[in-house]
């Protein structure tokens, strides 16, 4: 990430951080009989442990090209954050990828146990909705309950739940190209893609500016995996906070294996194209979200 970049992001991630570490509170809310102090402190270790915050960046910064900038919109992101990191601590798990490192620290089931990295895999998803819902996120119940909605498909059994599954039958076979675009539009894109969706639906945009940005962040919702894809072979476990080359290892199936390392840099590049030719009505209102889908592509980890 550039300077400049990050110094344009930081104080966004510094808010998504002030409301996460709100929502992780010990202190029971309305309806709530008790929050147990160990799963608790698990839920914060999966969530307050570091990371890129991409997910909650794209819907402020989404937002923001549309006219909105207030806590509600941070609220919104901080939700969707809660469902990303609930994906990673159950995504770590033996059963799944069965990783013991994330951002450079212990794994949720290595910090603690497996049953509490499930159960707090559990409260992180289900948080996530009661965040979304609140009443600061947008004055009108139907645009709450469209971004519901929407967050519920793009998590769900037809999308990343899905694109879990389908990259599991993957490592038994079945790696034609549609197929990995498929599963990865699934597991990865559709938490990208919803957050530059619910970042205009927030901001009350137009139909057909929804469904730019909705394309926008599908675009580098697939720039991201295969960046993620190409740093697992060619990246530092050091700077990567994890560890590398475990795709192949596992058999995993990435366009990356299937296509060769030259090919992929040359498709990140034509989806970078892609994403700027899609901002490109939106002018500097979109300078961020642009360097943003340049940063995607050309991260080192």
């Amino acid at each position: 990430m550039t300077r400049e970049l990050k110094s344009r992001l930081t104080p966004d991630i510094a808010a998504v951080e002030t409301v996460l570490d709100g929502l992780l509170s010990t202190a029971a809310a309305d309806g709530e009989s008790e929050r147990p102090q160990r799963l608790v402190s698990a839920m914060r270790h999966a969530t307050l442990s570091g990371g890129k915050r991409l997910r909650p960046i794209l819907v402020i910064e989404t937002a923001r090209a549309f006219g909105r900038s207030d806590g509600g919109v941070v609220q919104a992101a901080a939700a969707l954050e809660l469902v990303h990191c609930y994906s990673l601590a159950h995504d770590d798990l033996p059963a799944m990828d069965d990783d013991d490192i994330r951002h450079g620290k212990p794994t949720v089931h290595r910090a603690f146990d497996e049953a509490t990295a499930i159960l707090a895999g559990d409260a992180l998803l289900t948080l996530a909705f009661d965040a979304v819902v609140a009443e600061m996120v947008h004055p009108d119940p139907a645009v709450r309950l469209a971004l519901v909605r929407a967050l519920a498909r793009a998590a769900g059994v037809g999308g990343m739940a899905g694109g879990q599954m389908l990259d599991l039958l993957a490592e038994q076979g079945g790696r034609a190209e549609d197929h990995i675009r498929r599963l990865q539009a699934m597991k990865t894109g559709a938490l990208i893609r919803f957050a530059c969706q619910a970042g205009a639906m927030l901001a009350d945009a137009g139909d057909s500016e929804i469904e730019r940005l909705t394309c926008f962040g599908a675009t580098i919702g697939l720039a991201f995996q295969l960046a993620d894809d190409l740093l697992d072979v060619e990246g530092d476990p050091v700077e990567l906070g994890k560890a590398a080359q475990k795709d192949a290892a596992a058999g995993k199936a990435t366009l990356v294996a299937l296509k060769g390392v030259n090919w992929t840099k040359a498709e990140l590049r034509r989806l970078v194209s892609e994403a700027d030719d899609l901002l490109d009505p939106l002018g500097e209102r979109a300078a961020t979200l642009r360097a943003i889908a340049h940063f995607v592509a050309e991260r080192r980890r």
